[in-house]
């Protein structure tokens, strides 16, 4: 059943009605606020069909004022200065064959996984089936497979998300923390539409972004009005 605090939530919306992105924020900031941070999360229900190749949605967004979240990261790279520079940078695994051995026997306590091309080729690559199912696999297209993993340590430890249709057609990413003032909300949101609207299949016909809605770890949803989120038609 709901929490009270839910319900009474719950009560400050007005049914279906959808709002600009910064009156559905105020909504949710006002809400009655729970016993932890709460992560604030934007969903949307894309007009692609993720079954096509070339209508797949996915990405990465820095957001101006990170989210809120610590981030764990495991970095697969051989011994020398590139593994140097991802522990100077904070990553809290560092390693090789033996990152994968452990990732081959289960473990999986990381948020995000970089590593070199070198590292890819000389094992990672078969990693998929451990860390694809749970969005872990190092990407070239989202920067973390990189000879350069000091500088994808910071930038995801920095607030870089990553975000990806599922099969359903629906997008989740992250925007922050309940603590967050109204105004950095406000800026992260916007840059992970900015970030999704850009990365608009090239050719797509319909409706890009059909419903949006913000909401709190253990809050209701807020309706976003889409039209007010930028073009897409």
């Amino acid at each position: 059943m709901p929490s009270k605090r839910y319900n009474k939530a719950q009560e400050t919306l007005n049914g279906d009605e959808k709002q600009g992105l910064q009156a559905a924020i105020g909504v949710l900031v006002g809400f009655p606020k729970a016993k932890f941070d709460e992560t604030v999360e934007l969903s949307f229900r894309m007009g692609v069909d993720p079954k096509y190749s070339d209508q797949m949605v996915r990405g990465t967004v820095s957001l101006p004022h990170g989210s809120g979240q610590k981030i764990v990261v495991a970095a697969f790279v051989p011994e020398g200065a590139a593994a140097d520079a991802a522990k100077a940078a904070g990553a809290e695994h560092v390693g090789f064959e033996e990152l994968i051995k452990k990732v081959e026997g289960g473990w999986t306590g990381f948020d995000v996984a970089v590593a070199t091309p070198e590292a890819m080729k000389g094992g990672v690559a078969k990693l998929g089936r451990q860390l694809g199912p749970r969005g872990l696999m190092p990407n070239p297209k989202t920067g973390t497979v990189t000879d350069d993993l000091g500088k994808a340590v910071i930038a995801v430890k920095a607030g870089r998300v990553e975000f990806k249709v599922d099969k359903t057609a629906n997008l989740h990413v992250v925007v922050g923390k309940a603590s967050f003032s109204e105004d950095k909300l406000l800026d992260n949101s916007r840059a992970v539409v900015d970030a999704i609207i850009k990365a608009r299949p090239d050719g797509f016909k319909g409706t890009y972004l059909e419903s949006c809605t913000i909401s709190a770890t253990m809050s209701p949803g807020v309706k976003v009005d889409v039209k007010d989120l930028g073009k897409q038609d």
